[in-house]
């Protein structure tokens, strides 16, 4: 190992913990929680793709889509894992504010009116989660960058995907930091869900804030999106033949946003935000 105790890597200039090192990540970004998920989304949506990098239970593919350099990371799961991984990418461009990082995940959604399958696209969340404590204060906002928010949507309507815009909230885990109930382990707050959607929370997951926290903190440009596993106010689970579908519809929702973040970071120069004065020239 080389480096130092506060930044550890290999004498071959790796990232401790995620195995890669610079030149090996795109400047274009999607995370998923399930390592497997990673290998799916190279084998069916990269043009082509070096061997996948794998160190714990980070995997990391680097290929091309639709031309672009992309890459796709699994992280494994929760906000800890998510700081890891976030950090570390960072350490690997010269300027980390040129990049753009999209979750892919899945998720329970918590009004009534979310199908299972449906998008949610987050436009803020919640931090429920501890990890970002480190970083900021508990008034902190985690909010999408506007641009990847509109690159996100923009790809829901471009492959007809059913999707939602909403507020996320990331908790600290699955079981009772979301209020499940399973016997021998009751939760501490009872009718999280129902709480969260009074004050009109559109889903729950356990990654979302700390990628948005930290973008803000190192200023690059991130978003999320969700396929929705879950309808915690009907109680019912998506069944296993229409998951499939709802991956992928989520994952080509996320790839489809890094593509145009990267048309929209053309197009807006040095400004700091693309915005619809700017126009989409000939990249529409």
């Amino acid at each position: 190992m080389s480096g130092t105790a506060n930044a550890p890597r290999s004498a071959d200039d790796r990232q401790y913990h995620i195995g890669v090192r610079p030149g090996e990540v795109a400047p274009s970004i999607l995370l998923v929680g399930d390592p497997s998920r990673a290998k799916r989304v190279a084998e069916a949506f990269f043009e082509s793709y070096a061997d996948p990098i794998s160190e714990r239970e980070y995997v990391t593919y680097t290929g091309r889509y639709r031309g672009r350099p992309m890459s796709v990371m699994g992280t494994g799961m929760g906000a800890a894992n998510t700081e890891i991984a976030v950090v570390e990418l960072c350490q690997l461009f010269e300027d980390p504010t040129k990049i753009a990082i999209v979750r892919a995940g899945s998720c329970g959604v918590l009004q009534a009116g979310i199908g299972l399958g449906d998008l949610v696209i987050t436009k803020a969340a919640y931090r429920l989660e501890e990890t970002t404590l480190a970083f900021v204060g508990p008034g902190f906002p985690a909010v999408a960058h506007p641009e990847a928010t509109i690159a996100l949507l923009w790809a829901a309507e471009d492959l007809g995907a059913p999707h939602h815009l909403g507020i996320t909230a990331t908790a600290p885990g699955f079981y009772g930091a979301q209020g499940r109930e399973l016997p021998g382990f009751p939760p501490r707050e009872l009718d999280l869900e129902a709480k969260l959607a009074r004050q009109g929370v559109t889903n729950l997951e356990m990654e979302t804030s700390a990628l948005l926290t930290l973008a803000a903190l190192r200023g690059f440009r991130a978003g999320a999106v969700c396929a929705a596993y879950a309808n915690r106010v009907h109680d019912t689970f998506i069944a296993e033949a229409d998951k499939k579908l709802a991956e992928q519809r989520c994952v080509e929702v996320g790839l489809g946003a890094l593509d145009r973040l990267a048309q929209l970071a053309e197009l807006r120069g040095d400004r700091p935000c693309w915005h619809p004065g700017v126009g989409l020239g000939e990249s529409s």
